[in-house]
């Protein structure tokens, strides 16, 4: 890989970073200010709703201008989310901030990559940015984690910080420098030196553009079986932080910052399984792995049965690798279908319009849950089988395909 690869990474990697963090943050603010049980998820709900609501136009923005300028510029967006929460703005409201910089952020982020590389090292690509993403949740989460300790606040609160009133401003703070971190490497990542398309001024034009390439990666037979599988997997994962949090304070005595840590221990199975789907998994056998998003609901379904931390760790631990191994190599198919069909970033946008009006629909569904009071293994059971279900539904689409016409066997068959 050239250098300015590693630079997109290190960028990638200390937003992600501080993003996670600050999630850990602010469900403890929450917990603080006695809010309802059921605000916790919709901080995620917050922070997505940018991607659905502005997809249309983050994917023509990307796609107007250098991905470095674009990067930079939604990271200073998020560094105005985090001084609103310093300052004391709710939580939800200054996360939905942090959200609307990450929507602008992502399509720049993945389509970079289809611009920068050719396309028989994406999976391997993919497998760095997923690793990487990864690697940023579990150091994320243990930073908040360890962020929201009482010896640390106060510790914290010792050194003095300038305009410091209390141990999560602190907090708050010492996270906001990731930011700037990411926002520096911003500035290194190289022009790719592709033509950008100016950037329409009139939204109507933007909305019809925006569902012409919706419409077309639905329709595209590769592009909806990718489609489909990546959309469940991220609205699931991010549905599955809240149930780890809840399920180990439920069945394992755990507090929020014990729990956070377990949420680290399903990042790193997760990350393993990235790894092994890049060194593994070429372009033309990524459809091959959609059985282990079977495999995958139906782990988690074994929730309910643990009591013992290191059994949980274990399970945590095949539940993200699983996950990790069939989302990679989905990832970069859909990229590369997308990247072929209508362009880097309007791909992205799409992309991210569907997995985060996922994540909406599914961590929506779940704080709807916990408000009718259902018990936690219960909620898991439920999540399991619909997991599991929904994937066995897209492996029987994918066959139906393949019995038309044979397009796997167009794609590449090289690791590198």
């Amino acid at each position: 890989m050239p250098l300015g690869f590693y630079i997109i990474m290190a960028a990638q990697f200390f937003s992600a970073l501080a993003d996670n963090a600050l999630l850990i943050i602010a469900i403890a603010m929450l917990r603080d200010m006695a809010a309802p049980s059921e605000y916790e998820p919709l901080l995620k709900l917050f922070f997505t709703v940018s991607y659905v609501a502005l997809a249309a136009f983050v994917g023509a923005f990307a796609d107007s201008m250098p991905k470095w300028r674009v990067m930079l510029i939604s990271n200073t967006i998020k560094i105005g989310g985090c001084l609103m929460l310093f300052l004391g703005t709710h939580p939800l409201f200054a996360y939905a901030v942090i959200g609307l910089g990450a929507a602008a952020y992502s399509p720049a982020k993945y389509g970079i990559l289809t611009e920068y590389l050719p396309h028989r090292l994406l999976v391997v690509a993919n497998g760095w940015i997923e690793g990487l993403t990864v690697a940023a949740i579990i150091v994320g989460t243990v930073v908040g984690g360890i962020m929201i300790r009482g010896d640390v606040s106060t510790w914290l609160m010792g050194l003095g910080l300038p305009g410091v009133g209390s141990a999560f401003g602190a907090a708050v703070l010492m996270v906001g420098t990731l930011y700037l971190v990411a926002a520096i490497f911003n500035m290194y990542i190289p022009d790719t030196g592709v033509d950008h398309k100016p950037l329409k001024s009139n939204p109507l034009y933007l909305l019809h553009d925006f569902n012409h390439c919706l419409r077309l990666l639905w329709r595209d037979k590769l592009g909806q079986i990718s489609l489909a599988v990546t959309t469940l997997f991220w609205g699931a994962g991010a549905t599955l932080q809240f149930i780890v949090i809840k399920w180990a304070e439920h069945n394992l005595g755990m507090n929020l910052s014990q729990a956070s840590m377990l949420q680290g221990v399903v990042a790193l199975g997760v990350a393993t399984g990235s790894v092994l789907a890049a060194r593994y998994i070429t372009l033309r056998r990524a459809v091959n792995v959609i059985p282990l998003g079977i495999a995958m609901g139906l782990g988690v379904m074994t929730m309910v049965g643990v009591t013992e931390a290191w059994i949980a760790m274990v399970l945590m631990v095949i539940v993200g690798g699983l996950a990790g191994f069939f989302v990679v190599p989905m990832n970069a198919l859909l990229q590369h279908r997308g990247h072929i069909l209508m362009g880097a970033g309007h791909s992205i946008a799409v992309q991210n319009f569907n997995e985060n009006l996922s994540i909406l629909v599914m961590t929506g569904t779940y704080a709807l849950l916990i408000v009718l009071g259902l018990s936690i293994n219960t909620v898991i059971v439920m999540f399991g089988l619909f997991v599991a279900g929904t994937m066995l539904l897209v492996k029987r689409r994918h066959d139906a395909n393949q019995r038309e016409f044979d397009n796997v066997a167009l794609l590449e068959d090289r690791l590198h």
